[in-house]
């Protein structure tokens, strides 16, 4: 069936669970309780998810911390001196020497210490969470951006394509759906390995069905392959219409995927998110060269990382399509700050996520980790960012969604993050530096040994005071709500926990946002 054909024919059909070419769809009827806007907005999002949970600890490096990295990681730490420096204290791998390219090109963002309360250091569960923006007690089994599309096209997959929406919404790089994108009845995202090598599926006979589950779901079956031939053919048209101009690294699986996406974002293809990957970062061991702490594993992947962006980058400029599309890398966790003994590092808690493209807010959003001289062997780096506010202020500032919506879609206490400055129209200020002059936060006595007062001031407005422990443990929540202006003086009692570091989080509505290290002695 030709897809000028289908999209006039297509019909509602029942439903029924399978993964065929890449279409999953799930057994559940459609809708939503979302009412997103712009749903026709000509933005692209691409994800790149770091499978295995990057080091961020050596990708950005925090160098006004290097002398207690020193002796947490010694083994692994580089050289001061090899570090490419993009802040005043701040420095990326000398891999990534393409990525740093692009941030002197204001082309880059950088938000250090994402990551969620209560981190889950299994790869299988985290995965679960950051595809599907959930809390970490609770289990959804919608994705993100499945659920921002479910209200954007209500009823799919029943009725697409249709001559509104001729083309996947989502398309994920691989031969697996991604999370991040499954509705409530369906999965929104196709797999895609080569755009010119897309077979049609053999649709059978047309002949009349039963009125039986049987024929209810023979019908869904013959609809959802005449819908895959239909996506599969749009694919191929703007394949053929696309180009790349420039040249991408060779044996780069990551940029081979990129490529790609360039190629159809130049053919005219609609689709709003692309999901890409790149899998080897859970570097328990080897993760550098005994010899040589800057090659290695590790050095590998960034570099590879690093290359792919760069020449995806300077593609869509050549292309004269940039000011369309923004992408941001994700991995499941960070590692831990402690080096093991097998020249590798252990699941760990938040990490550095980057933001690249042409209308992302460049520089580095965030304060360094603050780095203890007695890091404990399970302590991973604390969370500043919840990653369900990089989503939603991507939700807001690129998609143009309503803030209600974002916090429908993901959570009550969004707060927005000033990263994405559209190219058109700017719809955020950029960082406030003179507001964290402003918030003095500190906790006294620090060293404690059974109590300790948290101290800040703030205007009228909401706030949330949180504690964690160095796994990323949310252990208490000393505030959230409203208070009034003035000093406030927060008293954290602490007799019944063990010694060690802690975490104090406040996060406030007009944005100011700070994690600080406390310590608890004996």
């Amino acid at each position: 069936m030709k897809r000028r054909h289908f999209l006039h024919t297509a019909g509602a059909a029942a439903t029924l669970p399978m993964l065929l070419n890449g279409l999953r769809i799930s057994a559940a009827p459609a809708g939503s309780a979302f009412s997103a806007i712009n749903p026709d907005i000509d933005r692209v999002l691409v994800l790149i998810q770091l499978n295995g949970g990057n080091d961020g600890l050596n990708t950005v490096i925090p160098i006004d911390q290097y002398s207690n990295l020193f002796k947490a990681r010694e083994n692994l730490l580089l050289p001061e001196n090899t570090i490419m420096q993009i802040e005043d204290n701040v420095g990326l791998h000398p891999a990534m020497k393409g990525l740093k390219w692009s941030y002197d090109e204001g082309k880059v963002g950088i938000v250090q210490s994402v990551g969620y309360p209560n981190q889950n250091r299994s790869h299988f569960r985290s995965t679960d969470i950051w595809t599907s923006g959930s809390p970490a007690d609770q289990f959804w089994t919608t994705g993100w951006l499945g659920r921002n599309f479910d209200g954007w096209y209500p009823g799919f997959p029943d009725e697409y394509p249709n001559t509104d929406y001729p083309d996947p919404f989502a398309i994920t790089m691989g031969r697996i759906v991604s999370e991040t994108c499954q509705g409530i009845a369906a999965n929104f995202s196709m797999t895609l390995n080569d755009p010119f090598s897309l077979s049609p599926l053999t649709e059978g006979a047309g002949s009349d069905l039963p009125d039986t589950p049987y024929g209810r779901e023979l019908a869904f079956l013959r609809t959802t392959i005449a819908q895959t031939n239909a996506y599969s053919e749009a694919i191929t048209e703007a394949a053929e219409a696309g180009n790349n101009m420039a040249t991408y690294p060779e044996s780069n699986g990551l940029a081979s995927q990129l490529r790609n996406v360039a190629l159809l974002v130049s053919g005219g293809l609609r689709t709003k998110v692309y999901v890409c990957s790149i899998g080897g970062f859970d570097t328990h061991a080897n993760q550098v060269s005994g010899s040589d702490p800057a090659i290695g594993d590790h050095a590998e992947l960034l570099g590879t990382l690093s290359d792919a962006i760069s020449a995806f980058q300077e593609d869509l400029e050549m292309l004269g399509i940039d000011q369309k599309v923004i992408g941001i890398t994700f991995s499941e966790f960070g590692r831990r700050i402690k080096a093991n003994d097998s020249l590798g590092t252990d699941h760990g808690t938040a990490a550095p996520l980057m933001l690249f493209g042409s209308c992302v807010s460049p520089g580095v959003t965030g304060d360094n980790p603050d780095i203890s001289s007695d890091v404990s062997p399970s302590e991973g780096v604390p969370m500043q960012y919840d990653f369900r506010d990089v989503y939603g202020s991507i939700l807001e500032d690129w998609f143009e969604l309503d803030k209600e919506n974002v916090k429908a879609l993901l959570y009550e206490d969004y707060q927005n993050i000033p990263i994405v400055s559209p190219c058109e129209t700017v719809t955020s200020v950029g960082p406030n530096i003179a507001l964290e002059e402003e918030v003095e936060l500190y906790n006294y006595p620090n060293p404690f040994e059974n109590w300790t007062t948290i101290s800040f001031h703030t205007k009228r407005e909401w706030v949330k005071l949180s504690v964690f422990d160095a796994i990323g443990n949310e252990i208490k929540v000393l505030v959230n709500g409203d208070l009034a202006a003035g000093n406030h003086q927060i008293r954290w009692d602490a007799g019944q926990l063990p010694a060690g570091s802690y975490f104090y989080r406040l996060q406030l509505s007009n944005g100011f946002l700070k994690t600080k290290r406390m310590v608890k002695v004996r």
